[in-house]
């Protein structure tokens, strides 16, 4: 194999003389050959345009949502009863709504990973690699921000209410492919986003006069550095410029608009809004929406506290499903609810349930996949995988596939490395529909 247009080899590039006759320092030698070895990706037809990933945050039970064990011991299932699906299977007694729309849900019930700390946990949910010190990978959010960029002047990662986590960001990617954070719960009365209107006293002429003021000066820095804060923060920039410019854009954000009745049966509570929100920014163009919610780390007094925060966001996810599908918009988002593990199979002294990675369950809805199917399943005491484990690996490829986007696919890390999307998941076919 021939770099194009040179008559050397690839090997020839490796002695001394080659390099001191073309005049390449070691560093071009080393982006020439990371530019020779990057690979070559065939097209994939996206059955998804936008995702909602909805993250409870602490590690939610499998056991009192998706994947109860009515017949085990009272110490392994837990005080919660069970209720039957629309599809004749089994959802724990917090998701009547859920249940009731199982024809529209496949549920994976054999996640399964080794990371038991809260952050180590949470890195494999949002990045779909294992934590390393070496070096720290970008959030699906930043992944589809750099390879879509961004639609109708709304900016294409968008976190609700602020970003979720430290392992949300851009990792090695350049700091421009962030999320954009509401800064405020659209639950809250007098909801406003931050930074997007005008401050009190300046029009948009006064603004555009500003605006040429700002470029004169970022130019005048790039060209004497050319830094990735600099050229990220001139992107997000002119990425506000477009979003406080474009009437539309900024109308994606006013929930206010909504009809009372819609927002009612939502939820006026944050699970409710929240989402609501999700559905009004991915149908306007945004491309990936985290929304985060609860607290479910629960160490003692699980049962109670399933009752009380599960209500809301089974409510609120039901009403996103029918929401969507009658926009018919469900088709083309995926809504994907997951959660950095689950919780041990047996109750603990304190009558909650610790952290348990092994096993533990996600929902998908919409965005190309099946409806109606639950995929893998736990063994009799939800302790772990007894058919079709998934990795995050398996689930991030998964979700790139529908996006239409190669998970293998390398960018470059620092260093002129190149790093794959995701490296060794599989594309889980049987939930595609």
């Amino acid at each position: 194999m021939r770099c194009l247009g040179n008559p050397l080899g690839r090997r020839g590039f490796l002695t001394v003389g080659a390099l001191g006759g073309l005049g390449l320092s070691m560093g071009d030698l080393f982006r020439l050959r990371a530019q020779a070895d990057q690979k070559h990706y065939d097209f994939i037809d996206a059955k998804a345009d936008s995702v909602i990933h909805i993250f409870l945050p602490g590690g939610i039970a499998h056991q009192e949502t998706f994947d109860p064990k009515p017949y085990s011991p009272l110490e392994y299932r837990g005080e919660l009863g069970t209720i039957k699906t629309k599809t004749g299977d089994v959802f724990c007694e917090t998701l009547p709504r859920l249940a009731s729309l199982s024809d529209r849900l496949t549920v994976i019930r054999s996640m399964t990973h080794g990371e038991a700390a809260h952050e180590r946990g949470t890195h494999n949910m949002f990045t779909g690699y294992k934590p390393s010190p070496a070096l720290v990978f970008p959030s699906f959010g930043s992944v589809i921000s750099h390879e879509y960029g961004p639609k109708n002047n709304l900016p294409p990662y968008v976190a609700i209410p602020n970003s979720a986590n430290e392992y949300a960001g851009t990792g090695y990617l350049s700091s421009s492919f962030g999320p954009f954070s509401l800064g405020a719960d659209p639950a809250n009365k007098g909801f406003r986003v931050q930074d997007l209107n005008l401050p009190n006293g300046v029009d948009m002429t006064r603004f555009e006069r500003r605006r040429t003021a700002l470029d004169a000066v970022n130019m005048h820095f790039q060209k004497k550095q050319n830094a990735d804060a600099i050229n990220a923060m001139d992107t997000f920039y002119q990425r506000a410029y477009s979003l406080i410019s474009s009437e539309k854009a900024r109308e994606a954000f006013n929930i206010e608009a909504e009809d009372n009745g819609l927002r009612d049966k939502y939820g006026r509570n944050a699970a409710g809004q929240r989402l609501l929100m999700a559905r009004r920014l991915v149908e306007a163009g945004v491309r990936f929406v985290t929304v985060t919610y609860g607290g479910w780390d629960m160490h003692n007094q699980i049962s109670a506290g399933m009752r009380r925060d599960t209500p809301p966001l089974d409510q609120a996810i039901g009403t996103l499903i029918e929401d969507l599908e009658s926009r018919g918009l469900l088709s083309r988002t995926l809504i994907m609810v997951s959660s950095e593990f689950g919780r041990t199979p047996k109750i603990n002294n304190e009558a909650g349930r610790d952290h348990w990675p092994k096993v533990f369950s996600v929902m998908l809805a919409g965005g190309g996949v099946k409806g109606g199917l639950v995929y893998g399943s736990s063994d009799a005491t939800a302790t772990e995988p007894e058919f079709d484990p998934v990795s995050p690996e398996d689930l991030a490829t998964t979700m790139y596939h529908l996006l239409g986007i190669v998970a293998d696919k390398e960018l470059m890390a620092p260093g002129d490395r190149p790093i794959e999307i995701c490296d060794g998941g599989k594309v889980l076919s049987d939930i595609l529909a």
